[in-house]
């Protein structure tokens, strides 16, 4: 068996499991969802809601994973000072946000994920994005492509259907724009004027939690940017798959996004990009950095 075979074996044998795992956790969210205490949460040090829909998911997945890849460590969202002290010497490791968009989640939208992705050398490997309210799982890895699944159905690896990101149009008439209604700012607000000069129509959807890596992989906008906090368990399985369907997850100075590279699990600014080969990008870059001179 070669690499390449190997590499496949082990992607359907994550698939199948992961899926079922996922299957899991997105009926207890959703369990929870629909409780009537689904509006309590704790504050936690950052200022972020924590509900018991979180902790929940996050002892499941976690249990799960350790019983699939007993080998492999876990770093979530909601792992202890302990575990997240010790990711240093994590070389291949799940990183998993249990429940992203918890504001969501309290705000009853239904745009909530659950994120898993596999961290293999510093980059992501392998993801899977879980919408419980919406039924789907995408999943996906630069060497392996990407695909969206039913969520809520038996795990059945061939009913997988491939997605691919979408070219840039090239004649200057319109560009989609992925973005949260949360995250507004001046860089943001700076960057769609940038956009305004090139393009007749700038179109926008928003959405909350991972959802918009998965809408960039499915062809459904041209470019994510991020220019708020956010930390490596919000970014790390969305980047896998939209790698996976032909685009790039780089931050400002044009670097692949990595992982546990540094003292801090916050993200930098980055652009999620669905047609990279495009020099449009590699203009805003440029110009990004002669800002900064």
């Amino acid at each position: 068996m070669n690499q390449d075979e190997l590499n496949y074996k082990t992607f359907i044998t994550e698939i199948t499991s992961i899926h079922e795992l996922l299957r899991e956790v997105s009926g207890v969210i959703k369990a929870h969802y629909y409780a009537d205490n689904a509006t309590e949460y704790q504050q936690k040090a950052d200022s972020t809601p924590l509900t018991q829909a979180d902790l929940a998911a996050h002892r499941l997945i976690e249990d799960g994973l350790k019983r699939i890849f007993p080998l492999l460590p876990v770093l979530s969202e909601e792992s202890s000072h302990h575990v997240k002290s010790a990711r240093h010497v994590f070389n291949e490791y799940w990183l998993v946000d249990p429940l992203d968009g918890t504001r969501e989640f309290l705000n009853r939208t239904g745009e909530f994920t659950i994120n898993v992705a596999m961290i293999r050398d510093g980059y992501p490997s392998l993801g899977f994005i879980a919408a419980p309210l919406l039924d789907r799982m995408w999943f996906g890895g630069k060497q392996l492509g990407s695909y969206v699944v039913p969520l809520d159905t038996d795990t059945n690896t061939s009913a997988a259907i491939p997605i691919t990101c979408s070219a840039l149009a090239k004649n200057g008439e319109r560009v989609h724009v992925l973005s949260s209604v949360r995250h507004k700012n001046t860089r943001l607000q700076t960057f769609l004027g940038w956009l305004e000069t090139k393009f007749n129509l700038i179109e926008r959807s928003n959405s909350g939690s991972a959802l918009k890596f998965c809408r960039l992989a499915e062809g459904a906008g041209d470019i994510y940017p991020r220019f708020s906090p956010c930390c490596e368990w919000d970014t790390g399985a969305g980047q896998a798959i939209v790698e996976g369907a032909g685009g790039e997850v780089i931050r400002l100075d044009g670097k692949r996004l990595s992982y546990n590279q540094g003292d801090s699990l916050m993200s930098p600014h980055f652009l999620a990009i669905a047609d990279p080969a495009n020099p449009l990008w590699s203009e805003y870059l440029e110009l990004h950095e002669h800002s900064k001179n």
